[in-house]
Formats: structure tokens, sequence, C-alpha cells
């Protein structure tokens, strides 16, 4: 479980020196900046995933212990996860063949495990809206078999029912 490290006074502490482009504040970064979220052989635009999802009531809530785990894949700024507002909600996508995935909204959850918040909000990307936002991944199957069991289709290699914290 990752933790942002405090010191005494409250304050994140770097554990790592930080590039000077690293350090800036939110008010000195570029606004034409694009965001964008990356696992594994996936990558979505989260600057566009904000803009669909902005002012859209949350579909849900995540229970971050169910989450915390992944963490570890994810690179976390301490010092970020310390600024975060948790009442924003994660974003999550549904991945073809994969389940859900938070694309946005890993500090806030590395926040609220660290502090012991149990639920976190979510909205979820439509279909539509998922592949508006997706920049790479998940092209489509060519429609052939070629008779080799994937990922996923071996017998009991089901997902969890429940993996994903809906209470």
């Amino acid at each position: 479980m990752i933790h942002p490290h405090v010191t005494g006074t409250g304050e994140p502490a770097s554990t790592a020196p930080q590039p000077p482009a690293a350090r800036r504040s939110g008010s000195d970064r570029d606004s034409t900046r694009v965001e964008v979220f990356q696992m594994l052989g996936w990558r979505w635009d989260i600057t566009e995933a904000k803009k669909l999802t902005q002012g859209r009531a949350p579909d849900g809530w995540i229970v971050t212990e169910r989450w915390a785990a992944m963490i570890q894949l994810v690179a976390i700024d301490a010092e970020h996860a310390y600024r975060v507002d948790l009442s924003e909600p994660l974003i999550m996508a549904t991945v073809p063949n994969g389940g859900m995935l938070i694309i946005d909204g890993w500090h806030r959850l590395c926040k609220a495990v660290a502090f012991g918040v149990a639920e976190l909000s979510a909205v979820i990307l439509t279909e539509e809206e998922e592949l508006a936002c997706r920049i790479f991944g998940g092209e489509e199957d060519d429609g052939e078999d070629d008779g080799e069991e994937t990922e996923g289709e071996r017998e009991g290699d089901t997902p969890d029912e429940d993996m994903f914290g809906s209470a």
C-alpha cells in the first residue's frame, strides 16, 4: 500500500528530487497541455474525458480497499496526492474484455487509502465516450479464431463479479 510521506507539520515530504517542470504550481502549467493516462497497451485523453463528464452526477461508488493494490502500478506523486480533492469523482472506463478501470483519479485513490476513506464516487464513461477518449489500445480483433485460448477464456478464469467494489 502506498502512503504519502508526511512531515511533522502535516505537509507532504518529497521522497526524491523533482525536476523543475514537476515542481511548477498548477497555475504555471500550460493550459494547452493534454492530460493522458496509460495502462499497459491502452491510453486515454483525460482532458477529453473530463470535458465529457463535467457536471455529471456520479454513477456510483468504489470501495477504496478493493483498488488499493493497483496503486503500485501507477506513478504517484505523493505531494500531488496530498493536495487532491476527494469530492471530485473518479472517471472510469469499461475496457473491452477487461472490466472497469480507473482512468482518472489514482492520486485521489491513493489519498483515500492513506487516510482511511472507505469509498470514492465515480462516473463511468459510456462506450461511445470511452472510444472518443481512447488514444490507442483495444484494437479490433480480425475475427479469426486461431484455436488458442486467451487470457480470460480458460475455464474458471473469469473476473470476480464484485471486484470493482460496487456496494
